[in-house]
């Protein structure tokens, strides 16, 4: 499993790829402290929180956790490389890890990065230690379940721009499924408002970023990443079934 996970990390992190994908998110990270500063109004001080920072950010991973996931499968279809990776001796269950944790770790990597934004803040304002702790622990669980819905669309397809897209597509409904139970529509059916409302990612987020921990929202994260590797084992094992 490791070779195979050392080789996905090479594929990043020798590439400009990894890099220009962490310096977007970088930038992406940048703009509401930057709009936070221009809006202390003459204070010399500010209360660095990562609630609204960790909002505005989350709407951009749906563009890109796509681009870092989109080759996980589909790439190796594309290149005819998948038919090495399906006849080495290894299960396909290790691939599907080892890609999986190639890209979490492309992911901390980014996360990583960010610290520069509270360590500068620190300089000439307050971070609130625990809620900035429970902030970045809610975001690596919202990143980790979104890595492994990407990796099963990635695995679906053998056209990565495809999978970037409807990877988008459905982390975009991910993201707004608690707006849609609230709506006045499904209001009307409170029983389905109710099962819908517990597949609502950005609730469950909202009490990390406001400095607390449930367990039931970790166990949600974690079941649905576990769901969706596991739905990625199945789709790559009929593959390497229907290839004898």
């Amino acid at each position: 499993m490791f070779p195979i996970y050392k080789k996905e990390l090479q594929s990043f992190f020798y590439t400009p790829f990894a890099y220009a994908v962490a310096a977007l998110f970088m930038l992406f990270f940048s703009m509401p402290l930057a709009n936070a500063i221009s809006d202390m109004e003459g204070t010399n001080k500010m209360i660095f929180s990562f609630t609204e920072m960790f909002y505005s950010v989350i709407l951009y991973f749906i563009f890109l956790l796509p681009i870092l996931t989109m080759k996980a499968f589909a790439d190796e279809r594309r290149n005819g490389t998948e038919v090495l990776l399906m006849t080495s001796p290894v299960s396909v269950a290790k691939i599907v890890l080892a890609k999986f944790l190639a890209l979490v770790t492309v992911y901390l990597f980014m996360l990583v990065c960010t610290l520069f934004f509270p360590i500068i803040t620190a300089i000439k304002g307050e971070v609130v230690i625990s809620q900035l702790i429970c902030a970045y622990i809610g975001i690596f669980c919202w990143g980790t379940m979104y890595i492994a819905i990407g990796i099963f669309i990635s695995s679906l397809t053998e056209n990565y721009l495809l999978a970037a897209i409807l990877s988008e597509v459905v982390l975009f409904m991910l993201l707004f499924v608690d707006n849609f139970a609230n709506s006045g529509f499904m209001s009307q059916f409170p029983k389905l408002q109710s099962v819908l409302y517990q597949f609502a990612a950005q609730p469950r987020f909202a009490y990390f970023s406001e400095g607390f921990i449930r367990l039931s929202d970790i166990v949600f994260f974690a079941s649905a990443t576990i769901l969706f590797l596991a739905w990625t084992y199945i789709s790559v094992e009929k593959r390497r079934w229907n290839r004898g």
